[in-house]
């Protein structure tokens, strides 16, 4: 009885993909069009489809290392495994942390500005972050109810989502002429990136934030069907499904916008689009959708980054709330991304998150590479080829930032330092509590 319950209340295929699509669909498509279109100027289309190339080449590691450990397939727990429990494994898996609580912010003000643009109120600071933290924490209550209802909702939203989209963006297309189309192949009418390839490859690092909700697939494990065969299953469908999708809504928003009209409404960007094509219709249907998007993201990215926290606190990497643990780790991250949403600004959110996930995924593939690569049948070509195309999108993005914003460089820096001295402190006095313990277990045994 207790085991058929258990199997029942497991995430399907389907459950799972709709969880990694709630992730990945969302701020990354409605908010970084713009950003995107001010480093790669009208190559955007291709800048998310570079962003989908690194992805997939990053996504074998994980598949490979969840294939082989399902029920601790996640990214923390890949981590120790390569670089044991110590200050590098706790550092980038708490890189990753708070880059899917950034993306969480960029989720919950892209919900703000979206809701906010038909009354013409989207560039309001003070009602974007206020529309954010009602957004958080309407999410966090849903994942209260328990991971069923979570499937279920992640189910129906990200069918909304995907219809919609693809609705918005056909019509876009039609509007535009189907000819539109074959803009995608060559460069005739599109405005190259001011910057060159720099800004191209630079553009791409943000693309990068709209697909790498799939590594939250890997903390599914113990909560997913034969987990064995469905993480990397569920990993490449994610994939495969948003580059058809952003491929074809950045092809109609760059038909119908010009580059500097995309830089403009940079945080609104599909809905300005809609607007030349559809009227005031068309801002709205797409209001609607992102705003679907951007809950359902929300709800997707609080279950599978709690997942992740549970993790890193049952490693001693993180600390706990006293009493309790119960919904702790919810409380925490959904605690952190208010208090994110409330003081950055989606361009700062977006180029933090970048950067800190790239390093974490550098050393993930580092770590497969030179501890973990026999344990898991890993080619060595394909971890050393997602090395070299996230430093390729990487050192770019930073140059650029150095000139137009070297603020938010500062703050990653802080951030990235106070995470690692906070790490080496917590080894420090684990160490000492163990040797502790050793010590006082030592007479008993005489």
């Amino acid at each position: 009885m207790d085991q058929s319950t258990q199997t029942q209340q497991k995430l399907s295929l389907t459950g799972s993909v709709a969880l990694g699509t709630g992730v990945m669909i969302g701020a990354g498509i409605f908010a970084l069009v713009g950003q995107v279109a001010e480093l790669a100027g009208g190559w955007v289309p291709w800048a998310f489809l570079a962003g989908a190339v690194v992805v997939a080449f990053s996504s074998y590691s994980y598949i490979r290392y969840s294939a082989t450990n399902p029920s601790a397939g996640g990214i923390a727990m890949l981590l120790k495994a390569a670089y044991g429990p110590g200050v590098v494994a706790g550092s980038f898996s708490l890189f990753m942390y708070v880059s899917m609580i950034l993306a969480e912010s960029l989720l919950g003000r892209t919900f703000g500005t979206y809701l906010l643009r038909p009354f013409g109120l989207q560039g309001s600071a003070v009602w974007v972050a206020v529309l954010a933290v009602v957004a958080i924490a309407a999410a966090a209550l849903v994942n209260l109810v328990g991971n069923r209802w979570v499937e279920r909702s992640a189910t129906v939203t990200a069918a909304i989502k995907i219809v919609g989209i693809a609705v918005l963006a056909v019509a876009g297309i039609l509007a535009a002429g189907v000819s539109s189309l074959g803009r995608l192949f060559t460069a005739a009418d599109r405005t190259p990136p001011e910057a060159g390839w720099l800004g191209f490859l630079a553009g791409t690092t943000l693309c990068i934030l709209a697909y790498k909700g799939f590594t939250t697939i890997t903390n599914q494990g113990a909560d997913l069907e034969r987990p064995e065969r469905n993480i990397g299953r569920s990993i490449m469908i994610s994939i495969a499904l948003c580059t058809v999708l952003y491929l074809l809504i950045t092809v109609a928003v760059t038909g119908s916008l010009t580059v500097p009209q995309i830089v403009e409404a940079r945080d609104y960007a599909l809905a300005e689009a809609a607007e030349p094509m559809f009227g005031s219709w068309g801002v709205r249907l797409t209001v609607l959708i992102a705003v679907v998007a951007t809950l359902s993201g929300l709800i997707a990215s609080l279950f599978s980054v709690s997942k992740l926290y549970d993790m890193l606190r049952d490693m001693g990497q993180a600390p706990g709330l006293p009493g309790k643990e119960g919904h702790q780790s919810l409380f925490i991250t959904a605690g952190l991304a208010i208090l994110m949403a409330a003081f950055f600004d989606l361009s700062q959110i977006a180029a933090l998150g970048a950067i800190l996930y790239l390093a974490m995924d550098i050393a993930i593939h580092l770590g497969i590479l030179r501890h973990l690569r026999d344990d898991v049948g890993a080619r060595p070509w394909i971890p050393w080829t997602a090395i070299a195309l996230d430093v390729a999108v990487l050192v770019p993005f930073v140059l650029l930032k150095a000139q137009s914003d070297p603020f938010t460089l500062v703050i990653t820096a802080v951030v990235a330092l106070v995470i690692v001295v906070a790490q080496w402190f917590t080894v420090r006095h684990r160490s000492g509590q163990e040797a502790q313990h050793s010590e006082q277990d030592e007479p008993e045994q005489h």
